[in-house]
């Protein structure tokens, strides 16, 4: 059965104008006053409960209805990213070097028109959390709401979430069980020399000549120590160390990535760049250290909420399917779903004007996903909370 938009369309000129607002007024991870304030607000507005200050600056709307005891969670990310809008848009960001490259100003919008449609025509029973949470961007937002007593304060049987997705052609929707998106990991190794005169090197441990031992080394584990079955990147993505040409530099530090979906493929990475490196060290006689990180973990659909998903996202667009495979990228709706069941949808917005990638300055949300993602929860609330 295919959800009526028609009431969804008298939301969005309303929707638009906030969505253009935030992009407007971008602001990073656990710095969203302004955004979470306006939320509330809106929230407020159409008589929905709401908590502020929920992990930092996350917000959450609770809307009941009827007998049913049945609960929901619906989430959406309100931070933006670190880098310089070049869209020239006429709403682009006043903010310098900062910009919402990622969306999450539409899924915003987004998630608050579900509310304000939910709130009017009432087609569940049982309770719906909107749960607004910051510092998506590498800073573990929605962690610290499940720090904050998230699913104590606010009990939820699935929680639910989208995200935008450039790859896909607007009104296509694709989920899967299991991993949807990676773990991600960073490390940063620092190999320590002594220093000295590039004319003599013979006086002390070169730590560049170990250093590029190292990153040729650590580009060898997915081919040889990751079972051929599995799936896994691992990235060097800086080495910093010198800053004269005749002066051998007494530390270099190398940085990177690791993205998984196992965690036992997690663990055989880490223990060999700690091996690796101890290696290298030892053949080289410099000293090093390493710092590994595990920032994000996988993201992993329960397979009951996935039908429920591609159930609701077949009553709102035309082309839904099972994603055949998952994403490297990372995403901490993770930590939600390692409490709570649940799935995470990727909706399609590319069009003719909206083809730039994920965190491209030339991004912009396409605003004609809007009313498919409205009707994408309104669908998973009336299906799941049927009203008596």
């Amino acid at each position: 059965m295919r959800i009526d938009t028609t009431p969804i369309d008298a939301l969005l000129p309303d929707l638009i104008a906030l969505r253009r607002d935030l992009h407007a007024h971008p602001e990073l991870g656990f710095e969203e006053h302004r955004t979470a304030g306006i939320v509330a607000d809106a929230l407020r507005a159409i008589g929905l409960e709401v908590t502020t200050g929920v992990g930092g600056t996350g917000v959450v709307g609770t809307l009941r209805n009827g007998a049913g005891n049945g609960a929901l969670g619906f989430r959406a990310d309100m931070d933006a990213l670190p880098f310089a809008e070049q869209t020239g848009l006429p709403y682009a960001s006043t903010r310098a070097g900062v910009f919402h490259g990622c969306g999450h100003d539409g899924h915003t919008a987004t998630l608050l028109g579900a509310a304000r449609h939910l709130a009017a025509t009432r087609a569940f029973s049982g309770t719906v959390h909107f749960i607004f949470q910051p510092a998506e961007e590498g800073l573990g937002g929605a962690g610290a709401m499940v720090r904050d007593g998230l699913f104590e304060r606010f009990p939820c049987d699935r929680v639910f979430a989208l995200h935008n997705w450039p790859d896909l052609p607007l009104g296509a929707a694709r989920t899967r069980a299991g991993p949807i998106m990676a773990s991600a990991d960073k490390f940063e190794i620092t190999l320590t020399g002594r220093g000295g005169h590039a004319a003599m090197p013979h006086q002390t441990p070169d730590a560049i000549l170990a250093a590029s031992e190292l990153v040729q080394q650590l580009n060898t584990i997915v081919a040889r120590r990751v079972e051929a079955t599995q799936s896994a990147v691992l990235s060097v993505t800086k080495i910093a160390g010198g800053h004269a040409h005749n002066v051998l530099p007494a530390s270099v530090s190398i940085m990177g990535t690791v993205r998984t979906f196992d965690a036992a493929v997690q663990d055989r990475i880490e223990a060999s760049i700690r091996a690796m490196a101890a290696g290298v060290a030892l053949s080289s006689e410099t000293e090093v250290s390493v710092d590994y990180i595990r920032y994000y973990p996988a993201t992993i659909n329960d397979s009951a909420a996935v039908d429920c998903a591609l159930a609701a996202a077949r009553a709102v667009c035309d082309d839904v399917a099972v994603s055949p495979v998952p994403a490297f990228t990372s995403e901490d709706f993770a930590f939600m779903l390692r409490e709570r069941p649940g799935a995470y949808l990727w909706l399609g917005q590319a069009d003719a004007e909206h083809r730039a990638p994920l965190h491209h300055p030339s991004y912009d949300f396409n605003e004609r996903a809007l009313p498919l993602g409205i009707a994408w929860f309104t669908a998973l609330a009336e299906q799941l909370l049927p009203r008596e």
